[in-house]
C-alpha cells in the first residue's frame, strides 16, 4: 500500500548556502531523527570531479546541520554499464535506508539519460512514496520534469529550440511540470539575458511556444527553494527569491514566505492506494523500511534531562545565553542533544560515539 509520500524540495540554486541551509533546518526539523541522508551521484557522473561535486554536498550537511546529527552517505551511481552503475542493488543499498535522498547539479539530459527506468530511480520513487524526502538542485529539478530544458546543448552547443522528455517524477499525480531552475540568472550582466536558466526572456518564450497547454513552467529563482507536500497539497516558497509559474495563459508570482496550493500547478491528483513499482523494488523498498522501523526504537529521555532541557528554556527565555549554554553541556554529558528550530527544540539521543 502506499502510504503518505514525503516532501519534495526543488531548489533554483544555493543548495549549499546560507539560504539554502535554513531550509534543509526546516526539513530536517519534519524528519524522524536522526535521519539518513543519501546524495545521489548521478546528475553530475559525466564530471571527472563527480565525486567532489557530491562530496561538498555532503561536506555542507554534515558540518551546517550538526545540530540534527544527519547521517550522509554518498551513492556514487555515476554511468550505466560501469562499476558504478544506477542498476547495481549493492551500490544502492543506502537508498533504501534513507529519510532523505538528494539529487544535484550537473547536466539534465545526462541524468535522464542514465536513471530513466533504472534501478536507482525506482529506488527514489519507492522510497519517496513511502514517506522519505527528495531534494532536487539545479539539474536534478530541470530533470524530474515532464519536459525537461536541455541546458547545456542549446546554451553552450546551439543545437535547435527545443525539450526533452524528462522523468516526470510529478506526472503520476496529474502534473505535467516543466521545472526551470536559475529562473533570476543575472550572470550575463547588461550585456547579456542569462535569466530562464541561461536561455533569456526572448529566447525561453519562443520556448514556452513550443509546449503543450497543459504542461506548467514552474520558474524557481536562484537561492530559493519550493517545498511540494503532496501528502498535504500543498506548496511553499522559501530562500531570497521568489516562484514564477507559467500556466494556462497566465503568469502567476509566488513571493518567499507564501504557500498555495498544489492544485495550481494542475489537475492534482493523489496516487491511488494500490499504486506500487515493480514488485521486487516495492518489496525492497517495504522490507528496508520495516527492517529500520524495527531497530529505530525511540528512547524517552529521563527525568533529569527533562527537568535540565526545562531549565535551559527558561534561560533562554530570559535571554541568559551562558546558563542555557551550560545546560546545554550538562544535557550533553548525560547523553542527550538538544535541536534548536524554528519549531521549538526537543531532545534527540546522542550518537553511541560521542556519549560521555
Amino acid at each position: 500500500m502506499v502510504g503518505r509520500p514525503g516532501p519534495v524540495v526543488l531548489f533554483g540554486s544555493g543548495e549549499t548556502s546560507a539560504s539554502g541551509r535554513k531550509v534543509y533546518d526546516w526539513l530536517l526539523g519534519q524528519l524522524p531523527q536522526p535521519t539518513r541522508v543519501a546524495v545521489l551521484e548521478t546528475p553530475a557522473g559525466f564530471e571527472l570531479n563527480s565525486a567532489q561535486v557530491a562530496g561538498r554536498v555532503a561536506d555542507f550537511l554534515r558540518e551546517r546541520l550538526q545540530n540534527y546529527h544527519p547521517q550522509v552517505t554518498v551513492v556514487p551511481a555515476r554511468r550505466r554499464g560501469t562499476p558504478f552503475s544506477p542498476d547495481d542493488p549493492a551500490l544502492l543499498a543506502p537508498l533504501l535506508q534513507a529519510g532523505a535522498i538528494f539529487l544535484g547539479p550537473g547536466s539534465p539530459t545526462y541524468a535522464i539519460r542514465q536513471l530513466r527506468d533504472s534501478l536507482a530511480w525506482s529506488y527514489v520513487l519507492g522510497r519517496h512514496r513511502l514517506g522519505a524526502a527528495v531534494i532536487l538542485a539545479s539539474a536534478a529539478a530541470i530533470a524530474v520534469s515532464a519536459r525537461a530544458l536541455p541546458v547545456y546543448e542549446i546554451y553552450k552547443v546551439g543545437e535547435d529550440l527545443g525539450w526533452r522528455a524528462g522523468l516526470d517524477f510529478f506526472g503520476p499525480y496529474g502534473l505535467a511540470l516543466a521545472v526551470i531552475s536559475h529562473w533570476d540568472n543575472a550572470e550575463g550582466g547588461a550585456d547579456l539575458d542569462t535569466s530562464r536558466c541561461y536561455m533569456g526572456r526572448v529566447r525561453f518564450e519562443q520556448l514556452v511556444a513550443l509546449l503543450s497547454p497543459e504542461v506548467a513552467v514552474v520558474g524557481i529563482d536562484e537561492h530559493t527553494a519550493l517545498v511540494v507536500d503532496l501528502g498535504a497539497e500543498t506548496c511553499r516558497v522559501m530562500g531570497l527569491g521568489g516562484v514564477t509559474l507559467l500556466h494556462a495563459g497566465r503568469e502567476t508570482r509566488f513571493r518567499s514566505g507564501q504557500t498555495f496550493s498544489v492544485a495550481r500547478l494542475g489537475p492534482f491528483q493523489p496516487l491511488p492506494p494500490d499504486t506500487r513499482l515493480p514488485e521486487r523494488v516495492w518489496q525492497a523498498a517495504l522490507a528496508s523500511q520495516a527492517e529500520a522501523e524495527a531497530t529505530a526504537v525511540p528512547e524517552a529521555p529521563p527525568p533529569e534531562v527533562l527537568a535540565l532541557a526545562a531549565a535551559r528554556a527558561a534561560a533562554r527565555a530570559h535571554r541568559d545565553w551562558p546558563a542555557a549554554d551550560a545546560l546545554r553541556a550538562r544535557i550533553a554529558a548525560l547523553g542527550w542533544q538538544v535541536v534548536d528550530s524554528p519549531e521549538g527544540s526537543r531532545l534527540i539521543p546522542s550518537p553511541a560515539g560521542s556519549r560521555a
